[in-house]
């Protein structure tokens, strides 16, 4: 059985910042009202991670400043199966100097012991220490960093789940 853990943000990743042509599927933008904030996203990619989600083995949590209202209001709104999925915050354990999602992650990790992780944020390719420490991990840990004005592609999505129904050797 996996024994995997997926971190996955939503501003930048789900949700794209100020969206506009098409999707990366080609298709047009889904837009919902997210309780607080319309956002837009492809209707293709949340097929995707309910698919993903769905895998044996497989623990989703949040890694987002959206928080708790992340599987609340999002999550309806979109159509993404993440109502159930815990979620990590910048006051939980682990928060201190440095970026907050790299402790809440590693406390977060020290506690559920997974065998691989993916971490799933379009601002790891601006974080050095996350960078610094997904390096040390090494094939344990699959971290995509999307462009923020697209969320994620058909190829990430694809890299993801490659990684997530692997054989661990």
């Amino acid at each position: 059985m996996l024994n995997v853990t997926m971190y996955l943000d939503v501003d930048g990743v789900v949700c794209p910042f100020g969206a506009t042509g098409t999707t990366p599927w080609g298709s047009p933008w889904s837009l919902a009202n997210a309780g607080m904030l319309e956002v837009a996203y492809a209707a293709e990619l949340v097929a995707g991670l309910n698919g993903l989600a769905r895998f044996p083995g497989l623990r989703c949590v949040w890694l987002t400043s959206w928080e708790d209202m992340a599987p609340r209001y999002l999550c309806p709104a979109i159509g993404l199966a993440g109502g159930r999925w815990p979620w990590l915050t910048a006051e939980g354990p682990g928060v201190g100097e440095g970026w907050w999602k790299l402790g809440a992650l590693q406390a977060d990790l020290a506690a559920a012991t997974p065998k691989r992780i993916v971490w799933i944020d379009d601002q790891l390719r601006y974080e050095r220490d996350a960078q610094d420490w997904a390096g040390f991990l090494g094939a344990r840990i699959l971290a995509v960093s999307p462009d923020p004005r697209r969320g994620i592609s058909p190829g990430e999505l694809a890299a993801v789940s490659a990684f997530v129904t692997a054989p661990v050797f």
